[in-house]
């Protein structure tokens, strides 16, 4: 993205979706539980850093439950929007067994989409398209607007190490630690975190849930 291959980001996707029914004590608000509390910090941290560097002007949020015997979310719908910044459309959902590509990043030239493991995307370059202006009347026998581009296809893959979950805790902590000891930069900020606190405290002030009674 920061190449500028893929233009003016448009919208960014993110979706934590799977299928699970769930009736353990992470179902229960009492518990701090719900998927937006839990699962939600991951993929909202991504999708704050993609945004940009600025509070969202309108949080939009639905959440639901469908799958869960406790009284706590386990779907969640987040859309974030400000003006000169890509539209976000997050998702975390116990609803999708078929599953669904995690990232999708929509470009003016292009677009990027994949998973935790790859990644690819598709771009043109401007300079090598055919310049256009706008034709006020109806075109030729009433035809759709049509041109051929010469699109560009790039790929990333994850090295294992990569997708440990364990050595993705360790670089995390190691990171704390240089930061406590040795005085050096601290990868996730205060200030990312207070971003995240608030969309999520207005996530749930827009979703009221009632509550189950005490046990």
């Amino acid at each position: 993205m920061n190449s500028g291959v893929l233009g003016r980001i448009v919208m960014v996707r993110v979706a934590f979706n799977g299928f699970a029914r769930r009736w353990d004590w992470q179902t229960l608000q009492d518990m701090n539980a719900g998927s937006l509390l839990n699962t939600g910090p991951h993929p909202l941290d991504q999708a704050l850093q993609l945004f940009g560097d600025v509070d969202p002007e309108t949080v939009f949020c639905r959440m639901d439950r469908a799958n869960t015997w406790g009284d706590a979310e386990d779907h969640v719908k987040l859309i974030m929007t400000a003006k000169g910044h890509p539209t976000i459309d997050m998702e975390v959902s116990s609803c999708a067994p078929l599953g669904q590509r995690v990232y999708e990043v929509y470009g003016t030239n292009g677009t990027l989409s994949g998973s935790h493991s790859e990644l690819e995307w598709r771009f043109f370059d401007p300079a090598d398209a055919p310049e256009h202006h706008l034709i006020r009347e109806p075109l030729a026998d009433r035809q759709y607007c049509s041109e051929k581009l010469s699109f560009t296809n790039e790929k990333w893959t994850s090295s294992e190490q990569g997708l440990e979950f364990s050595y993705r805790t360790i670089k995390l902590y190691e990171n704390l630690y240089d930061a406590l000891v040795n005085g050096g930069k601290i990868e996730v900020t205060l200030e990312q975190v207070r971003r995240q606190i608030a969309v999520i405290e207005e996530c749930h002030r827009q979703n009221p849930l009632s509550k189950l009674g005490s046990l």
